[in-house]
């Protein structure tokens, strides 16, 4: 996800953001990933919700970037891809009402794709769930694909030609649909899942291996996205208000899970079972980041002629 931001903007306050401390910037950034929101943040950490705001532009802006340089060449043999809802500022049904309402206002869609074997976000997307957006998160994700991979997606239709026009022929492709049962509607199942009833896979291209035909991996991503980002918890007034700053929660997010955090299972990072790195980061990574592509301040050197 290529994030566009206003230099000006990150000049403004490149001078006060210098007086936090590293072990502070790792903090605020480490709660931010750990499902706490910003308000809750700038609480415990002491400083303005204005100063949590003006990190996670500057850790999303470095982390987008870091992400979609660093994460290609991958020699995947299993993908799976699920999209996750959220809405930015209000819903879709309420954001025609809203005073002020920003661009991209109502529902928003999160592109991800997942490597089976080693957990890692090969890339993400975040807009609309239509053609348009599943074919540039489809090409997106061919180009950074070493060699022929088996995919899953779940029964959503665009998926069909964007699969086709970004992979063709190159590809072992298959759909799973779950088949579910009546939303439940009594007092206390009220926002409890249907029931899934059974499932039906479905090859598309190529020869997919049936026993792999699978999303359970991907959704159970979208889970740890909702537990490590306190803007995707359900029924709280925790959501996101601006279309850029939800961009700048998910790139950081993504760098967090990718290269620092430890998977449970894999006992490291995916990174490192990705063969993308043969270490694990902490967050001074992305503090590191951030310094390295700050604006240089100060008067300027006089030359000697």
């Amino acid at each position: 996800m290529n994030l566009i931001l206003d230099t000006k903007h990150i000049n403004s306050y490149v001078i006060r953001m210098s007086k936090l401390s590293i072990e502070k910037r790792v903090q605020i950034l480490s709660m931010l990933v750990e499902g706490s929101s910003m308000r809750s943040t700038s609480r415990v950490v002491g400083v303005s919700i204005n100063t949590v705001s003006k990190l996670l532009i500057e850790a999303g802006t470095v982390c987008a970037a870091f992400h979609d340089e660093n994460v290609r060449g991958l020699n995947s043999k299993r993908i799976q891809c699920d999209e996750i809802w959220s809405f930015c500022y209000a819903k879709e049904k309420n954001a025609p009402r809203g005073k002020d309402a920003p661009a991209f206002a109502g529902d928003i869609w999160t592109w991800t794709s997942l490597d089976a074997d080693s957990k890692l976000i090969c890339n993400w997307f975040v807009g609309g769930r239509d053609a348009e957006y599943a074919d540039y998160f489809m090409h997106d994700l061919a180009d950074r694909l070493n060699s022929r991979v088996q995919l899953t997606t779940d029964g959503h239709k665009p998926y069909l030609k964007a699969v086709d026009g970004a992979f063709g022929n190159e590809i072992d492709y298959a759909t799973l649909v779950k088949l579910y049962g009546p939303s439940p509607n009594g007092k206390t199942t009220r926002y409890s899942p249907a029931q899934c009833n059974g499932i039906k896979k479905k090859d598309r291209t190529g020869n997919p291996d049936n026993k792999h035909v699978s999303t359970s991996y991907v959704e159970r991503q979208n889970l740890n996205i909702r537990m490590g980002m306190r803007r995707f918890t359900r029924l709280t007034n925790a959501f996101s208000k601006k279309y850029e700053n939800h961009c700048h929660a998910l790139a950081l997010y993504f760098v967090f899970y990718n290269f620092i955090r430890k998977h449970a299972t894999l006992k490291t990072t995916p990174a490192v079972a990705a063969g993308l790195v043969d270490e694990v980061y902490t967050m001074e990574l992305i503090v590191s980041l951030i310094e390295e592509n700050a604006p240089k301040t100060g008067r300027p050197k006089k030359l000697n002629t």
